[in-house]
């Protein structure tokens, strides 16, 4: 079994949500309940949290994270992490997303064995998503597949569906073989994925094949302050337990 490297791109400046990774839950910053979540995963040898601000680097610091400053002109994670990935000798690399504070280990570990067949360029997840109101929610990012399970488009609008009763809802943890994410880091911003505002479609438009894996785990991303709200009504249900 080939192990991967982590790394959670942490940027301090979200237009929606300025210092997203340093927000409290349960009184314990963010990207720590990330990082510790992600520390659990039995196929990772390594894992560092990349970041743009001195904030963010000395939080991960007092929590015993390994940590990396990394340029502020980024237009996207996957640059972030590519620019990390430059200096590792490991052939997967795992982008886990800094946003999502109820990371299952599981989640990490199926794109690593997914991309242990080194023709798999890279891979992500979706879950079934059943309440069908959240189609129209441009928060919510929806994929479609084609049969043999790899992504064709990803988009906030609805896709068209093969079934009435759920759709496919992606969750942005991406896993990568090494060259693959470092081409995608040389490469400029692709007309869907300014549109749309998804980093993924890059690889899409620029002919990279993504290979879709289903997860039983649900998570809740925050892209706003109310989403806090949610993450720690959920945890005090003990619903993630």
């Amino acid at each position: 079994m080939k192990l991967a490297t982590g790394v959670i791109p942490a940027r301090y400046q979200s237009r929606r949500f300025p210092g997203k990774p340093l927000a409290l839950i349960q009184g314990k910053p963010m990207i720590q309940r990330v990082y510790e979540r992600a520390r659990e995963a039995k196929f990772l040898d390594r894992l560092i949290i990349a970041t743009d601000d001195q904030r963010i680097l000395e939080a991960a610091e007092d929590m015993g994270a390994e940590a990396q400053m990394t340029s502020p002109l980024h237009n996207s994670g996957t640059e972030r992490v590519a620019e990390v990935a430059k200096q590792i000798n490991t052939s997967i690399i795992i982008n886990i997303q800094g946003d999502e504070p109820l990371l299952r280990r599981e989640m990490i570990d199926d794109l690593v064995e997914v991309l242990q067949d080194k023709a798999i360029p890279m891979a992500t997840l979706a879950v079934k998503q059943k309440d069908m109101d959240l189609l129209y929610d441009n928060n919510v990012i929806k994929v479609a597949a084609d049969s043999e399970g790899f992504a064709h488009n990803f988009s906030r609008s609805p896709l068209p569906l093969d079934t009435s009763d759920y759709f496919l809802q992606h969750i942005g943890i991406y896993g990568y073989q090494k060259e693959v994410l470092l081409a995608l880091g040389k490469m400029p911003p692709s007309k869907s994925e300014k549109t749309e505002n998804l980093e993924q479609l890059r690889a899409v438009e620029n002919g990279y094949r993504i290979k879709i894996i289903e997860t039983q785990f649900s998570t809740l991303s925050v892209d706003s302050p109310q989403d806090i709200i949610k993450v720690e009504n959920f945890l005090n249900k003990g619903a993630n337990d």
